[in-house]
């Protein structure tokens, strides 16, 4: 592949919340997530695991939960000075149930020896707990899991595909996993609904390179 050819791949992608009511085969589902896997990831763990749905009534079910926790929270009184912006959420929250497909990617749970090393440390030592919490920034499982549903959209999309990077319905995660028998051992990181589009989204703007990037001589 030309680099002409990846920036066009990258470029044109987008993120789709609307589908035909139609069925994609799950052996082009599975291809692409194989590639998801070819991610770079932390101390090479892989340890991610993908959750490919295609059973209308648990996708059904999960935009149930993530509805029901979007009117829980609109219904705070904290919520009330969001205003419109909260309503068009809660309005929105369930969208994803007209997906033919989806797919929950989760992670292990997972402490390295560094971490370790700095959380029994830092009972007696803050500068080990500055440290600990710095890397906690960065959390390598959430790092890796989001450099492979980033080969994932790339790979849908090239396949002509629609789907788009939802984490917003982990507010109701406990839900969800229970509905995807997910074991304690895992945490859902994100869903990804994904079909064919039926929408044409308009491509929006990047930020000029000069103010995103900055080189150090």
């Amino acid at each position: 592949m030309e680099t002409e050819d990846l920036a066009k791949l990258i470029k044109e992608r987008r993120s789709i919340r609307v589908w035909k009511d139609r069925a994609v085969d799950a052996d082009l589902l599975l291809q692409a997530i194989e590639l998801a896997t070819y991610a770079p990831n932390g101390g090479n763990q892989q340890n991610w695991k993908f959750y490919l749905i295609t059973n209308k009534g648990i996708i059904n079910s999960i935009a149930d939960a993530v509805q029901a926790s979007a009117d829980y929270i609109a219904a705070l009184p904290e919520a009330k000075q969001f205003g419109e912006m909260v309503i068009g959420y809660t309005q929105r929250a369930s969208f994803f149930c007209n997906a033919p497909s989806m797919i929950a990617v989760a992670a292990r749970q997972y402490q390295s020896p560094i971490d370790e090393i700095l959380a029994a440390r830092e009972k007696v030592d803050a500068k080990a707990g500055q440290m600990r919490q710095w890397r906690n920034i960065a959390d390598s499982r959430v790092q890796s899991v989001a450099a492979a549903i980033a080969y994932l959209l790339l790979a849908l999309h090239q396949m002509g595909l629609g789907a788009v990077w939802m984490t917003g319905p982990l507010q109701a995660k406990g839900e969800i996993e229970t509905l995807l028998k997910i074991p304690p051992e895992m945490d859902v990181i994100a869903l990804i609904p994904a079909g064919y589009p039926d929408e044409n989204p308009v491509i929006k703007e990047r930020r000029p390179l000069r103010e995103v990037c900055e080189i150090i001589n």
